[in-house]
């Protein structure tokens, strides 16, 4: 049991065996034609282009926390930064509290990044509606349940999601949109003192562009706008991953993946340097606004 009650939930890790079978997972699991991904679609439809209005005239669960942590007459929390802005590089163990929850690009962090702290909570081919209710995270103790129940059990300061690679056949951007509003819901429901962290999908290689599928990276900038958007409906901060994962024509280097989508150990490594320079101390925020 962890602080405050809640049963500890600690993924595990794996043998020689293990890692390689989840390699040869992260490879091949997925929809057919190659991409490795799934999704519940063979072809997605042309996406409708949404764009979300805010709420008037109210204020998110996150900024009432903020709010009430300010001195009596502080006057308004300010806002989120979005994107998160670098900041100077943090250690390692500022992810013990951390909870890295999404799909087979995540497990590929757990995998190969070299992180040896904070918690995981992964599924290949895990999307905003299946982490829900599909049961394919095994605890401890062998017991195997949804992602978001095994979250629900786990003490953590942050919270970390990457989703939306395997919803990228989805008919609808809004559908996207407003199952992963549910899903940051459900989070900040169980973990309301948690800073929740949405960040962008990165994108697909040239090889996979090529393959004219619905994995493409239009498709990709697309959700990341969705993504980005809520960020500031929600009161999460946004980390902008895409950013340090594309070449200069907005593509994942061939020297950073393994297939055109999964990120290899150098590609792995390239994210978590990207989380140690962009955390989420409110000093260190505010020093990094100050220099830019």
């Amino acid at each position: 049991m962890g602080e405050n009650g809640k049963k500890v939930h600690k993924r595990r890790l794996p043998g020689v065996a293990a890692a390689l079978a989840a390699a040869m997972l992260l490879l091949t699991a997925g929809a057919s034609g190659g991409t490795a991904v799934s999704s519940p679609l063979a072809e997605a439809a042309e996406p409708v282009p949404y764009k979300a209005v805010p709420a008037a005239g109210k204020i998110g669960a996150a900024a009432e926390i903020r709010a009430k942590a300010l001195p009596e007459g502080a006057g308004e929390p300010e806002s989120l930064p979005c994107p998160l802005p670098e900041t100077e590089a943090v250690e390692d163990t500022y992810f013990d509290g951390a909870v890295f929850l999404g799909d087979s690009r995540t497990e590929g962090l757990f995998l190969y990044s070299g992180l040896k702290t904070g918690h995981f909570y992964t599924a290949v081919g895990a999307t905003v509606e299946s982490v829900f209710s599909k049961k394919n995270f095994e605890t401890e103790s062998g017991e195997k349940v949804p992602l978001l129940d095994a979250v629900a059990e786990q003490d953590c300061d942050k919270i970390y999601i990457m989703l939306g690679i395997n919803e990228l056949g989805w008919s609808k951007v809004k559908t996207f949109h407003d199952q992963y509003a549910k899903l940051i819901d459900r989070v900040r429901e169980d973990h309301p003192e948690a800073k929740i962290v949405l960040q962008s999908i990165p994108p697909v290689s040239a090889k996979q562009e090529a393959k004219k599928t619905y994995v493409n990276n239009d498709r990709i900038s697309d959700y990341n706008e969705v993504i980005r958007t809520l960020a500031e409906e929600k009161e999460c901060y946004f980390l902008d991953v895409a950013a340090c994962l594309s070449d200069g024509n907005g593509l994942l280097p061939k020297d950073l993946n393994f297939d055109g989508i999964h990120l290899n150990p150098a590609g792995c490594k390239v994210w978590l340097n990207y989380l140690r320079t962009h955390s989420l101390e409110d000093e260190a925020i505010a020093a990094a606004r100050k220099a830019g």
